[in-house]
Parts: C-alpha cells; sequence; structure tokens
C-alpha cells in the first residue's frame, strides 16, 4: 500500500486470499497510473445527455495492459439502483485529490454532487461514465474473479524491548540500496553484518513474532506504544521499503510438510504455540520482510486508512486493491461478488495495488483496522466480477 506492495491477508495462509473505530459500512441487501494506451482521452467538464433508457450505440471495446474492456448498458450491473452511492463519494473524493490525467476534468462535478442525493449521483454517473465489463486480456489467463480483502492491524508495543517484548519493527536500514537482494529474514536475525546495520533502526518492539509477519504482509498498521515514561500513544506504521526477497508463504510451507490442514491464521497461530521450538524455521521460510516509516496518527487519520498506491487515504468498505497493469489508481468500478461470507454488489475505487493482486477481475478490499476486520480479511475469499466505469468520449 501507500505506493508500496502489499499482500492480501490471507496470502498468510497460502492462498491469493488474504473493525475498529470506524466500523465496516453493512453488506449489500442483495445477495500508481499505468499507462493505458488505448484508453479514450478525457471529456471536457460538461458531458452530453445520457440517450433515452442508454439505448445509444455503445463504444468499442478497450485494451487496458492485462485487461480487456467490453462496454455494457449500465442495466447489466447489479444491484447499482440499490448502492447507497453516498458512502463511496468520500472515497471518490478523496481519488480527486490526486487524479489521473483522465478523471481531472470530471472531478469538480464529482465534488459538488458530494452533496446531492443518490438519485442525482446516480443520474450524472449514467451521463457521465460508461459502463465496462472487465475481461483478461487475450492469453493472460482465465476469466474467474477472485475477491480477497486485507486490513490494518492494530497491535501493542513498547518503545524499549523487555523481558516481553523481544521482536523489533525497523526503519529502512542506511545501506538498504547497496545491496540487492539485501539480507533475508533469517540473516537478519543471525548475520552479524545485518545486524550491526540495523542496529539503532529499531522503531519499536513487539511480543508475537507473527504479530510482525501480519504487519509486514499487510503492509501497514497500528501500534499503540508504550513509552519509556510509561506513557501511551497511538501511531501509524506505514510501508517504507522491503529487502528485495520473494515473499513465500508460511501457510504454504506449513501445508506442504503436512503440518497443517487448517491452513488459516487461527491454525497458524495455534501450530506455532504447539511447536515455539519451529516457529523461525517456519517464519525464515519466508525471506521477504517490510521496512516501516512511523507517522502520528491524528484524529482525522484516525478515521480513514492508510495511504494507499495511489496515495490517497484508504476508505473502509470502498476502498480496493487491483492490479495497476488492467485497472488505472483513481478509476471508480463497480464489484459485484455473491458471498458466502459477505455479498457485495456496491461502489469502490481504485486505490491500491499489492503483490498478490494479480490479474484482470481480481480484487483486495479494504475492510477497516482491528480484530474485527482481521478477522474478517482472513476469512475473505470469494467469485468476483468487475465493471470500470470510465469517462464518456467525445464530450
Amino acid at each position: 500500500m501507500r505506493a508500496s506492495l502489499r499482500w492480501a491477508a490471507s496470502a498468510i495462509v497460502g492462498t491469493l486470499a488474504a473493525c475498529g473505530s470506524v466500523p465496516l459500512p453493512p453488506p449489500d441487501e442483495a445477495p500508481v497510473a499505468p499507462t493505458v494506451p488505448t484508453l479514450p482521452s478525457a471529456p471536457a467538464a460538461v458531458t452530453p445527455p445520457l440517450p433515452p433508457a442508454d439505448a445509444a450505440p455503445l463504444p468499442p471495446a478497450l485494451a487496458s495492459g492485462k485487461s480487456r474492456w467490453q462496454p455494457v448498458r449500465w442495466s447489466e450491473l447489479p444491484g447499482f439502483d440499490a448502492d447507497a452511492l453516498h458512502e463511496a463519494w468520500n472515497a471518490w473524493l478523496k481519488s480527486c485529490e490526486r487524479p489521473a490525467a483522465p478523471w481531472e476534468a470530471l472531478c469538480p462535478q464529482v465534488r459538488r454532487l458530494s452533496i446531492a442525493t443518490p438519485e442525482e449521483q446516480r443520474a450524472w454517473m449514467q451521463q457521465a461514465l460508461q459502463p465496462y465489463r472487465v475481461e483478461p486480456a487475450p492469453a493472460q489467463g482465465t476469466a474467474e474473479g477472485l475477491l480477497t480483502a486485507y486490513y490494518e492491524p492494530v497491535l501493542q508495543a513498547r518503545r524499549q524491548p523487555s523481558a516481553t517484548h523481544t521482536v523489533p519493527l525497523y526503519r529502512p536500514p542506511a545501506g538498504l540500496g547497496q545491496r540487492k537482494p539485501w539480507f533475508s529474514r533469517q540473516e537478519m536475525e543471525t548475520s552479524p553484518q545485518a545486524r550491526a546495520q540495523l542496529r539503532g533502526r529499531e522503531i519499536a518492539w513487539l511480543a508475537d513474532p507473527l504479530d510482525a509477519l501480519v504487519l509486514q504482509i499487510q503492509g501497514s498498521g497500528r501500534l499503540r506504544i508504550t513509552e519509556p515514561d510509561g506513557s501511551v500513544r497511538t501511531v501509524r506504521l506505514a510501508y517504507a521499503a522491503t529487502n528485495d526477497h520473494p515473499y513465500r508463504s508460511v501457510g504454504s510451507w506449513l501445508q506442504q510438510r503436512g503440518q497443517l490442514r487448517d491452513v488459516s491464521w487461527p491454525g497458524i497461530k495455534a501450530w506455532a504455540q504447539a511447536n515455539p521450538q519451529r516457529v523461525n524455521e517456519m517464519l525464515w521460510s519466508n525471506p521477504r520482510t517490510v521496512f516501516f516509516r512511523e507517522e502520528p496518527l491524528p484524529e482525522l487519520d484516525a478515521a480513514l486508512g492508510p495511504r494507499g498506491a495511489q496515495g490517497v487515504a484508504l476508505t473502509p468498505g470502498r476502498s480496493i486493491a487491483v492490479d495497476k497493469e488492467s485497472i488505472p489508481y483513481g478509476t471508480p468500478v463497480w464489484l459485484a461478488s455473491p458471498g458466502p461470507q459477505l455479498p457485495l454488489q456496491r461502489l469502490v475505487l481504485a486505490q491500491d495495488t499489492g503483490s498478490a493482486i494479480v490479474g484482470a477481475v481480481r480484487a483486495d478490499y479494504f475492510v477497516g483496522w482491528g480484530e474485527e476486520a482481521g478477522d474478517l480479511a482472513g476469512r475473505l475469499k470469494q467469485p468476483l466480477r468487475l465493471w470500470v466505469l470510465w469517462p464518456r468520449a467525445g464530450g
């Protein structure tokens, strides 16, 4: 996230699947900017009215990196008439803080419509935007879509190590760019050279190495840090860099060795508690690690998620991570997923990406922060359909 790589929560458990102070928007009742050379240019600030009943000839299909966009009627979008669009408008306003070229002309209208009724917002969208069904480009694999979820962990930490808090979280070391890949996760704990470069780069200390792994997989999190004077403050750790090693799933490692059938986060934790002497072996099977930067967390920022790869704060329930070679950042997307964990038909904004988010019909759904969000993120893995909503040409 936040101009970074970020993994889906259930990547912990060996699949591509992966609330705190702000609740996740309720489920619907019904079940950086990449180059996109063949997309149409942005329309003028005022778009032409939509022909009656959306009956005008459809525009041609478009190619966008790994995806092909097939134009469709608005009536194809399941649940479009029922979504509470105003809940997505705040996420859209965030995207308009850093709009890509196709959206600059429309963002003034998006801002004006922030106080409009859902009916007015819906009518404007049908005037200004053309929906396209997202499909894989030829030779880009299956059309089956996959929806997973991710979240922002909230963890207890200490500013200094103690008998209980022995797991450090690091800022990027000064020599990080001098060696690629940098030291592996195992070498960071065993190599005198690596440990010398990490000395003094500790941000805070956790009690559980699995919590550190979760934080690195999610790419950011909130820490309630106990300072040396006993005071407690909440900060955000944001992604800063990696050691440039490939990511390897500890869940897959356990499964391949016949250690675990329940490849879920609770299952992994239970295995670790039963096999403390093998925890390092499991953790070292994933050579990749993440370095962080500490950010203050004022009240306004605490009401939103971390910054995604687009560079804007994520909105729980309305921001998704996508393959940036298929869907440009800042694009409004209609998302439909039948469940079984969370039936969804809603407007979302493509504002983030992640190394496990690969393919045309692929999205990671930001569900917020804290334990409840983490539980949902760890379980969500379900079918998906996507439609991009793109500015109409010729305006």
